[in-house]
């Protein structure tokens, strides 16, 4: 079962938490493009990834607690609790920062066509993305290094 919750954790966190990266890199290319429509979609979708992205959270602590006892891991294990940290800074940070950037992106690009529409909201969902991601690069680390 232990390798089940593993294999589930591992396949969540490539295909949920995944696309809950990239998809506002994709928005940005749909800002400067102009397209508010896109934008709409994808600040959506970040938003159904994101809170996706809880399975792939809950999924580790089963994994963390089928894991073997000689290992002596908890959530005070230092890894483990830095992850959890990371993690939910870049989901705050993508859910409340990102994710309404978009959205005022997609509305200010649908309310004129002009040049300053297309800057709307670009700032701070460029910076809470990249933020995010890199936050998230790092819990990736941490899973696989286990310092």
């Amino acid at each position: 079962m232990d390798t089940l919750f593993s294999i589930l954790h591992v396949v969540g966190a490539v295909f949920i938490v995944g696309p809950m990266a990239i998809l506002p890199m994709t928005a940005m290319r749909a800002v400067r493009a102009g397209n508010g429509a896109q934008v709409a979609v994808l600040a959506k979708s970040t938003t159904i990834f994101s809170w996706l992205s809880l399975i792939v959270f809950l999924l580790g602590f089963g994994v963390m607690g089928m894991a073997d006892e000689k290992y002596g891991l908890s959530f005070t294990t230092p890894w483990i609790l830095w992850s959890i940290i990371l993690y939910v800074v870049a989901f705050a940070l993508t859910l409340f920062v990102v994710v309404p950037s978009m959205k005022k992106a997609a509305e200010a690009l649908g309310a004129s066509d002009g040049a300053e529409a297309s800057k709307a909201g670009y700032p701070a969902i460029a910076a809470g993305s990249g933020i995010a991601s890199l936050l998230l690069v790092v819990v990736v680390v941490l899973m696989v290094w286990k310092p």
